[in-house]
């Protein structure tokens, strides 16, 4: 479950072009980076790339559309423009569906930050080229694409591709301090806990009259499973992986409730806005899980975990708080000097192939995807969800050969309104 640091034969050179990632790469080579998904989280990727080595150059950007695109280029030349680490000309900005094979092809390490519904797709075409890779969490929005990115990983640990995915709580300092402590025996064996995402939701983009169905749902994609896989995948995934990762195992069933409340409009496309999950675990740990996006309701992104010997209480702020079973206070973490984790991810995936060693997180990364899918069948069902049945799930809702004049694969009725799950009514296939 934690982050596993192999040992690799060889390590990367780079030139000004691509190379094999056979190759070893000094400290003086350039490490040329391409940025898939120009959002916010593709432009934050590549600042902290840029940040953590000073190698690093950004030579190709892609994204579907121009305006993200031309975005992302304008803030990353207002601090970088000046250090000629930008080397991104007008013939090396590529927009489309298809625009991530063109940036691939002319970099040593792929940021890959689009919607996940293209996660699997991109992440093959990184691997069959031979590209270290960042990759934002989840990797998949259902259990086709996290079946595809396991194949791929197993790819990509025989060429010894680093690969990180953007659970930076497996590298942020308050986390990784309790959960060595949990290792050493100081909370005995987690037997349960509550983890939580609620909070008021996230943008709404309006449709424009100009706009395509195919284009609303790209800009407005958040709201729609095919690209979003729902928040309970698209966010919650981070604290579902907590307690993967401290209870040390993958969930073995999952049953829960779910449903629109508040968030209801033909803008919220198709997607809850509650879950709540019961996941148990193999070794018989139980987790509730709630995630929420309600505005002014009560807040709350962290997790508590119970342990024979005491709980744990952990937030992405830094607070790591271990308690014995009478409440005495045993660890208070000061995160005062703490790395950014964002920043963290970067420095190690650099780092790893300066020395020629890997970093490998494809298989928790896909195997915490298809935990928070998992929770997602179960709240739209009503259901309860084993972990067989949903690794072998037939649900495969991101189509292939996707263009502009391509209808999506869900789209509103005559009144504008989309189809939304109904637990009792939906069957997972």
């Amino acid at each position: 479950m934690k982050r596993t640091t192999l040992a690799a034969g060889g390590g990367l050179l780079f030139s000004s072009l691509p190379v094999s990632a056979s190759a070893y790469a000094g400290a003086n080579d350039t490490l040329n980076v391409a940025v898939v998904g120009c959002g916010g989280r593709g432009t934050g990727a590549a600042n902290q790339a840029l940040t953590a080595d000073e190698g690093v150059k950004i030579v190709a950007l892609a994204d579907a559309f121009r305006d993200r695109l031309d975005d992302c280029y304008n803030t990353l030349n207002e601090r970088w423009g000046e250090t000629g680490r930008l080397d991104i000309p007008e013939e090396r900005k590529f927009t489309g569906f298809d625009a991530y094979k063109h940036a691939t092809e002319l970099a040593d390490v792929v940021i890959l930050a689009t919607p996940p519904g293209f996660r699997p797709l991109h992440f093959e075409e990184a691997v069959n080229q031979g590209k270290h890779i960042f990759m934002e969490k989840p990797v998949a929005v259902d259990a086709a694409g996290v079946r595809r990115v396991l194949a791929a990983g197993r790819i990509a640990k025989q060429k010894k591709l680093n690969v990180i995915v953007g659970l930076q709580r497996h590298y942020q300092q308050n986390y990784l301090e309790a959960l060595n402590r949990v290792q050493n025996g100081e909370m005995g064996d987690i037997t349960g806990g509550s983890v939580y995402w609620n909070s008021a939701g996230v943008w709404v983009r309006e449709r424009q009259p100009d706009m395509t169905e195919m284009e609303y749902q790209m800009r407005n994609w958040y709201y729609f499973n095919w690209l979003c896989g729902d928040h309970i995948l698209e966010q919650h995934i981070h604290n579902i992986d907590v307690a993967n990762w401290f209870i040390g195992e993958y969930p073995e069933t999952a049953q829960g409730m779910g449903g629109r409340e508040v968030r209801t409009g033909k803008d919220h496309g198709q997607i809850f806005d509650h879950h709540f999950v019961e996941f148990t675990y193999p070794g018989g740990a139980v987790i509730s899980s709630q995630c929420r996006h309600q505005p002014d309701t009560f807040s709350r992104v962290e997790e508590h975990l119970r342990g024979t010997y005491g709980t744990i209480e952990l937030d992405q702020g830094g607070k790591a708080l271990m308690k014995d079973r009478n409440g005495v206070l045993l660890y208070d973490h000061n995160s005062m000097n703490d790395p950014n984790p964002y920043q963290q991810e970067h420095d190690d995936l650099f780092a790893a192939i300066r020395n020629g060693n890997v970093i490998d997180d494809t298989e928790n990364g896909a195997k915490a995807t298809l935990s928070a899918i998992m929770g997602r069948l179960a709240t739209y069902s009503g259901q309860v969800i084993t972990w067989d049945q949903a690794i072998n799930s037939q649900e495969d809702i991101v189509p292939d050969n996707l263009d502009w004049d391509v209808e999506p694969p869900v789209l509103p009725d005559e009144n504008g309104n989309y189809p939304v799950p109904v637990p009792g009514v939906y069957q997972p296939v």
